[in-house]
């Protein structure tokens, strides 16, 4: 008999990670599915500068290591594995793995997350991991005193567009909206004005990356006069939105149009004893914080569910 775990949660970010915290502290057999880095996109955040408690910021990195200690501590256990297909039905939910495993729980958190968006442009996927990046963190040493591109203009593009200025020569940032006029915070703008490293290229969008293996060039289109124009980089680096990563719950749980599981404030999902936390889910604000605090309320709610269950 395979042994059955209290809370399974697929997915190590920081809503997962709250999670087991809270699952494992209150002496729940835990257990967190990770096929990859543990902290989803927060590891790959440099700077934390919003996260309560840290006003000299914290890196996303180091924030969610201390998060995976804190859960090991209380005696969560870390699984690398790839999680491929679930069986949601009945009170003992099953989770297949990539290497054929299978794992059981009675419960189940799912905390999947999301990945960043493409935007699908003549020469992007060509040019992955040859100029094209989603990453500053992971990238930007790569750039060192060279030139790059930002696309996008909300709070993400505009903090990672800095981050890069410790690494780049300089770094341009393609903005389909008026000058002056972005999505980010007011903070974030100011700074970025008054950074010398940064440009602006305004009312436009991009139309082309190229280059004969790596980047060398992109097209850039005015949306207001229609002309093109090329400009030498040497990298472009996307922060457009993010994508939920719910692929393998499509028909197990109910999702929005968008792909975003659907909860209530619970966590609970459509299914009985599974729950969704963090990026994935449909909610107003996908940050750390919130996504911690999704984890929290999710394992409370799995052990009340399990208490009833079990008659307690």
């Amino acid at each position: 008999m395979p042994e059955v775990y209290d809370i399974l949660i697929v997915g190590g970010g920081p809503g997962g990670m709250a999670a087991a915290i809270y699952g494992s502290r209150s002496r729940l057999k835990t257990g967190i599915l990770e096929k990859g880095k543990l902290g989803g996109q927060a590891a790959t955040t440099e700077e934390l500068e919003n996260y309560p408690g840290f006003s000299r910021g914290q890196t996303g990195p180091a924030l969610m290591e201390s998060m995976a200690e804190h859960a090991v501590s209380f005696g969560t256990e870390i699984i690398r594995e790839e999680v491929v297909e679930l069986e949601l039905g009945g009170d003992i939910k099953r989770v297949k793995t990539k290497s054929g495993h299978e794992y059981q729980s009675k419960t189940l958190v799912l905390a999947t997350g999301s990945e960043p968006k493409s935007l699908n442009i003549k020469g992007e996927l060509s040019h992955r991991g040859k100029g094209v990046s989603y990453c500053a963190t992971c990238d930007a040493d790569f750039f060192e005193e060279l030139d790059v591109v930002v696309v996008g203009n909300g709070d993400a593009a505009v903090e990672e567009a800095m981050y890069l200025t410790k690494f780049a020569e300089t770094v341009t940032l393609i903005v389909r909206r008026d000058e002056g006029n972005l999505r980010c915070n007011k903070t974030s703008a100011e700074r970025a004005f008054a950074n010398p490293k940064i440009k602006w290229v305004w009312n436009s969008v991009l139309e082309e990356i190229k280059g004969d293996g790596l980047v060398d060039s992109v097209v850039v289109k005015n949306i207001k006069t229609g002309e093109l124009s090329e400009m030498e980089t040497n990298g472009v680096f996307f922060f457009v939105g993010t994508v939920p990563k719910t692929n393998i719950l499509q028909g197990k749980v109910n999702l929005d149009e968008q792909g975003y599981i659907v909860t209530n404030e619970l966590m609970e999902t459509s299914v009985s004893g599974v729950y969704a936390v963090g990026d994935a889910r449909v909610k107003f604000l996908r940050q750390v914080v919130t996504a911690t605090s999704d984890g929290a309320i999710a394992a409370v709610a799995t052990e009340k569910y399990l208490a009833e269950k079990e008659g307690h």
